[in-house]
């Protein structure tokens, strides 16, 4: 076994992309993960919770980037403009080059309906947080679970159409249209 190259993490997660697709998510073990690229299982868990880290880490810094957009937003920013703020920044987590580790994930998620679920705890999650967020500026809290909820619907909508086979647009561009079109609809409404 390899004592310690560097990219171990990294490493581990190609390998597990691989083998979940390849095998499916359930049938792939933490220790098919490790040996596929010559490390002990204990390695595996040095850097993953479970098999299922593989797929969710990085949440953290994706929500990091949605409430780095909120604290920029001028103090005067609607609640709605001051979400679009939080999903242009947070738009920089999804440069090209990573649609097709993209693409790979949400087909693993999308055969497995524990992933699909732990899926949307992940954005409730990242609702909740931007709503106390926006809470925390000021915005009252039916307004402030609105806009949240409102923006995180914009980005999973974003999302699915950025990971659509033959696109190309940048994620900053599909999320401003979509964007774009929960204001036209809203403003239909009136």
């Amino acid at each position: 076994m390899v004592r310690w190259e560097p990219g171990t993490r990294e490493r581990l997660q190609a390998a597990a992309m691989d083998l979940y697709i390849t095998r499916g998510f359930e049938r792939t073990t933490a220790a098919d993960i490790a040996q596929a690229v010559g490390l002990t299982e204990r390695t595996f868990f040095r850097h993953f919770a479970d098999k299922r880290e593989v797929l969710f880490s990085g949440q953290e810094l994706l929500e990091q980037a949605f409430l780095d957009g909120l604290a920029v937003a001028a103090p005067d920013t609607s609640p709605l403009r001051t979400v679009e703020s939080a999903l242009s920044a947070a738009a920089a987590f999804f440069p090209a080059e990573r649609r097709d580790h993209s693409r790979r994930r949400q087909m693993i998620i999308a055969a497995n309906p524990a992933l699909q679920e732990r899926e949307l705890l992940k954005l409730a999650g990242l609702a909740t947080a931007i709503a106390a967020a926006l809470h925390a500026r000021g915005v009252p809290g039916a307004t402030a679970t609105l806009a949240a909820e409102s923006g995180v619907t914009v980005f999973g909508v974003a999302f699915q159409k950025w990971i659509a086979p033959g696109e190309e647009r940048s994620f900053l561009d599909i999320e401003r249209e979509v964007m774009g079109e929960l204001v036209a609809m809203a403003a239909d409404a009136r």
